[in-house]
């Protein structure tokens, strides 16, 4: 069975989440239901990217991936970069 990496993004305010997961509708549903605790306050959330592969840790390796780029993106426009 294949992983996935999403990306979701908040309707309420904007913001992005990066997880992943074996199932993406069960888990943006559980994001929805306010069964994530980070998730919880910015519902609801919608699907806005995905990406599969063939195992956990290739999935794990590039949600790392992303959330460290993500982070160098935020730093540098709030630093003024």
């Amino acid at each position: 069975m294949p992983y996935y990496v999403y990306i979701l993004q908040s309707e309420l305010d904007g913001t992005y989440y990066v997880g992943s997961t074996r199932n993406i509708e069960d888990r943006l549903e559980r994001h929805n239901q306010g069964r994530s605790l980070y998730t919880k306050t910015k519902r609801p959330w919608k699907l806005v990217y995905s990406e599969e592969y063939s195992d956990r840790a290739s999935a794990c390796n590039r949600e790392k991936y992303i959330k460290i780029r993500k982070s160098k993106i935020s730093e540098n426009l709030t630093s003024g970069k």
